[in-house]
């Protein structure tokens, strides 16, 4: 599976492991490819209206890691929580949700997806999950879309290395203040899960 993920014999995109977590919704993209090069649409307010989120925009980020580099697994606490909508726009990743909300059917469960640039495809993320990624090829660009402005007091994680996901690219490189997040086993929860309508 390692091969698959890092140097497949073609591009691709999509789940590759882990339930069905409420409220995260994976999208493939269509291109528009002509003699100029491509042209695709990331996010789309209606398109996330219709799969229950609210559509909202507060910040776009752009990240750009090179390869082994993992990023994660970060969330922000209430009240300043937000969900994410996802793409990965140059390169490929493997990407990784943790469901943190207690009581959810789903609760402390990860799910693993491969994003290529190549085969384009949108993660929409509801509050209270957490997020991060790994790149598999020799620079990743990232695009995320949220709906809360950032809360410096409010930004943490869980470890990456306390999941259980063997990240595929060795050696792992994390940054000083991702080591140090508290391993999801001993997290407690502050996001309680709503029954019949995720917050995102």
């Amino acid at each position: 599976m390692s091969e698959t993920l890092i140097d497949p014999s073609e591009p691709w995109s999509g789940p590759v492991g882990g339930p069905t977590i409420p409220g995260l919704t994976w999208s493939a993209l269509a291109g528009h490819h002509d003699a100029r090069g491509w042209f695709t649409k990331v996010f789309q307010r209606s398109a996330i209206l219709d799969i229950g989120g609210d559509g909202e925009v507060a910040e776009v980020y752009l990240s750009g890691s090179t390869r082994g580099v993992v990023r994660g697994l970060h969330f922000q606490t209430p009240p300043h929580d937000h969900a994410k909508t996802v793409a990965c726009i140059a390169g490929a990743v493997l990407d990784v949700v943790v469901d943190l909300r207690a009581g959810s059917p789903t609760e402390g469960a990860v799910v693993q997806l491969r994003l290529d640039a190549a085969a384009p495809g949108r993660l929409h993320l509801p509050s209270g999950v957490a997020h991060g990624f790994q790149a598999l090829s020799d620079e990743a660009t990232m695009v995320y879309v949220v709906s809360s402005e950032h809360a410096p007091d409010h930004d943490h994680g869980v470890r990456y290395d306390s999941v259980g996901v063997r990240w595929p690219v060795t050696p792992v490189v994390v940054s000083d203040r991702d080591g140090t997040f508290e391993p999801l086993a001993t997290f407690s929860s502050p996001f309680p899960f709503a029954t019949g309508r995720e917050r995102d």
